[in-house]
């Protein structure tokens, strides 16, 4: 080092101990920038950056999670020209506390999931209940599909798989006030463009249900109606983005997972007024449409008081000029090619559906198995990637690889140790499951014989589903979101060519190409991940998966016959159902666990432990 650089290094020193003086926040000891991302080459290139942030009594609440979390994951460690030595127990004790922690992540935000699930379940027996599958029921699921889908391109989803990392790499480098300027920058652009977007929709609504068989002569004017009403879902939930991921962002997951408890229980409410209030069925639709509408704007509304309690606030900002800004819509091409190529396959299947099948009956009958199968999707795979994301964005941020590589192998074993067993538990138990939840009110056995089939088809796919989300959340968290952008464009065609074999089987060929290109998509990202990152664990995780599909094979036996034996006994009445289905899943699960603990599966043990934890 030079008398210049010396001096120079000696006069921020000083800055530093005056800001301390004063309660302000000193500087990092990296140097590294926004635009420094640390993915620009092989990270097993690249050394480890330590980044030590200083209390703040401005920025107390930041600066006390992110100590904190640095104690959880086994990073804190003091400055050293060489890393310190690690021993193999200190490996093993660092890699158990952080799958407690993760476990503990998990499972609280799986459970506020899992209430907002089951309380959406209602809504959907309810919906089933009133307009069964015929009729101008599946101009309504078209009409819910098209938002949706432009949502995955341009709103929730897209926007905060992008944001969450520049947001977070911001915070960890201590640029506070630059990261709410860019977030409050986001939410307003958003406001503005999709606000033109939804009135530009508004203006050919018509035209575009037309291109589904939706015309003068079949439910046009209803489906035209309803997809008026629905698509400012897509201003609504854009804004909710940027909410969520500033609240992920400082691991608050609770009320974002509580917020569909409300979206759904307002749903439910305008559902029961518009059956009541009304014989008409296109009049209950409308009501029931609008009904969805408001509660998206309360699921939007509800999580914001929580952000006063953070470091910064959203304000009036439009600063298109910060690199952080443009980083995210960069970042978010890929993505929103990514996420929204996987829900233009829905559009397709439908397609399919509504021109090659029955217009009339066959697009509900794949949504309502969609949404059984979406059902432990959405408490376990969702929750578990949702929590990890922020903790890979950390990771990828510090460049700790090691690290990294454990929370995606973890996060792996525990979607399959979930998900496969609830697979197998949907594929052998589809019609009883069907029959209890759904075969109520209008909708009867007929429709029942045709969904079930629908559910069995997408349970393989399910497990499947869990590990590319994860696997996905790892692209995005390294900044490589084009690489599942383009198996996401691979999978489109495949998904295609699926769906125009396997529709002549009938309305379960359909789920069954989806599943199939699951199965194709784990398989691709899978290989690529592990030309980026290897050693993330795959062999354990392949192990692990292994030992779980043998114990689920013990629950599909042992369910099936138990349902079997009491279902021709006791009959079809609501009790009864209740009753053999609920032994046979629980029998069925409990033969399941007891194979993995006898098999010594790790994530069982993790489970395990967290329950005497919490006791």
């Amino acid at each position: 080092m030079d008398d210049a650089e010396r001096q120079r290094h000696e006069r921020r020193l000083e800055r530093d101990r005056r800001r301390r003086e004063k309660g302000k926040p000193t500087y990092f000891e990296s140097d590294a920038t926004l635009d420094s991302w640390p993915v620009a080459q092989d990270p097993s290139e690249r050394s480890t950056a330590i980044i030590r942030p200083h209390r703040d009594s401005e920025r107390d609440e930041l600066i006390e999670l992110e100590a904190q979390a640095l104690d959880q994951e086994g990073q804190a460690a003091p400055p050293a020209a060489v890393a310190p030595a690690v021993t193999a127990e200190g490996t093993r004790r660092e890699t158990e506390d952080v799958g407690r922690g993760l476990a503990r992540s998990g499972v609280i935000f799986a459970v506020a999931t899992g209430i907002s699930r089951v309380v959406g379940l209602a809504r959907e027996i309810a919906q089933a209940a009133a307009f069964s599958i015929s009729g101008p029921i599946n101009a309504f699921e078209i009409a819910f599909l098209i938002p949706n889908t432009v949502r995955s391109l341009v709103a929730d989803s897209a926007l905060s798989a992008a944001f969450v990392p520049v947001f977070s790499d911001m915070l960890v480098k201590g640029e506070r006030k630059r990261a709410w300027q860019v977030a409050s920058t986001l939410f307003w652009l958003m406001l503005l463009g999709l606000g033109g977007l939804t009135a530009l929709f508004i203006l050919i609504a018509p035209g575009v249900m037309e291109l589904f068989g939706y015309g003068p002569d079949n439910f046009g004017t209803i489906a035209t109606t309803l997809a008026r009403i629905l698509f400012p879902l897509v201003l609504v939930l854009g804004l909710t983005g940027i909410v969520v991921g500033i609240l992920n962002s400082y691991d608050h997951f609770t009320v974002p997972a509580l917020s569909p408890v409300l979206w759904n229980l307002i749903i439910l409410l305008g559902l029961g007024l518009g059956v009541q209030s009304t014989s008409s069925t296109s009049t209950q639709l409308y009501i029931y449409a609008a009904a969805i509408l408001v509660a998206t704007v309360a699921q939007f509304l509800l999580p914001l008081p929580w952000l006063r309690g953070l470091d910064g606030q959203l304000h009036m900002a439009i600063d298109i000029r910060d690199p952080a800004v443009k980083r995210v819509f960069v970042l978010m091409v890929p993505v929103t090619i990514g996420l929204g190529l996987i829900n233009i396959n829905a559009v397709i299947d439908q397609l399919f559906a509504t021109h090659l099948l029955d217009p009339n009956k066959d697009p509900a009958a794949i949504v309502r198995a969609f949404r059984l199968y979406m059902l432990p999707q959405g408490v376990f795979s969702v929750a578990v990637a949702t929590v990890l994301f922020p903790l890979l964005s950390r990771h990828a941020s510090r460049q700790d690889w090691r690290a990294f590589q454990n929370v995606v192998g973890t996060g792996l074993r525990l979607i399959c140790f979930l998900l496969i067993p609830a697979s197998v538990a949907a594929a052998v138990l589809a019609t009883p499951i069907v029959r209890l939840l759904y075969q109520h009110g209008v909708f009867d056995a007929a429709a029942t014989e045709r969904v079930a089939p629908c559910l069995a088809a997408f349970a393989l796919g399910l497990t499947f589903n869990g590990t590319m989300l994860m696997l996905n959340r790892g692209f995005f968290s390294l900044q490589s979101p084009w690489i599942p952008s383009w198996v996401a464009a691979g999978n489109l065609g495949l998904n295609a060519v699926f769906d125009a074999v396997f529709y002549r089987f009938g309305t379960w060929g359909i789920p069954l190409s989806t599943s199939l290109v699951n199965i194709a998509g784990t398989a691709a990202l899978l290989v690529l991940f592990r030309r980026r990152l290897p050693g993330f664990e795959l062999g354990q995780t392949a192990r692990m998966c292994g030992l779980v599909t043998l114990a689920s094979a013990a629950l599909a036996g042992v369910g099936w016959g138990i349902w079997r034996e009491l279902d021709a006994a006791l009959g079809q009445s609501l009790v009864a159902q209740i009753v053999s289905l609920g032994l046979g899943l629980a029998l069925g699960y409990a033969a399941f666990f007891g194979l993995c603990r006898l098999f010594g599966v790790h994530e069982l043990n993790t489970l395990l432990r967290l329950r005497r934890f919490r006791a």
